[in-house]
């Protein structure tokens, strides 16, 4: 079993304190404040880092399941928008809308489209947010002529 390593520091109160999040051995420390959460402010937020990983999880997942019918992709290109929002007393992430873009040389669109949606279902991160409602729309392109 592998485990993997994040960790956050806050420091102050909620509205004017602030925080460091640094995933791994280093690789992203990224601050955050209430503001750049809940508002327009500057720095990321734990949203963000949860769409990184799943934009990144899935792309990984597309890959393999289309590799493994013979469909190596050239690239695949996933944006994940985390959706929170106020619920009772208190915030939820209330959605994850998952777009992909592939170019999958010798796949049509309906293919590339199976293929997808098995990702979003199959992907270990999909699994871990399963609690909240995950969207998908998937468009195959064609490559760029060199």
């Amino acid at each position: 079993m592998l485990t993997r390593t994040s960790t956050a520091i806050w420091k102050g109160g909620l509205k004017n304190g602030k925080g460091t999040m640094k995933i791994g051995k280093g690789v992203f420390d990224g601050s955050y404040t209430f503001a750049s959460r809940f508002e327009s402010g500057t720095g990321t937020n734990p949203e963000e880092l949860i769409g990184a990983a799943h934009a990144g999880c899935f792309s990984m997942a597309l890959a393999l399941m289309l590799e493994q019918e013979g469909r190596k992709p050239e690239s695949i290109t996933t944006t994940a928008k985390v959706k929170i929002d106020r619920v009772g007393d208190g915030f939820r992430v209330v959605g994850i809308d998952l777009s992909t873009e592939g170019v999958v040389p010798g796949i049509d669109e309906a293919g590339f489209q199976e293929k997808a949606e098995a990702a979003k279902n199959g992907c270990p991160v999909s699994a871990a947010l399963a609690a909240v409602p995950i969207t998908l729309e998937a468009r195959l392109a064609r490559a760029k002529a060199a």
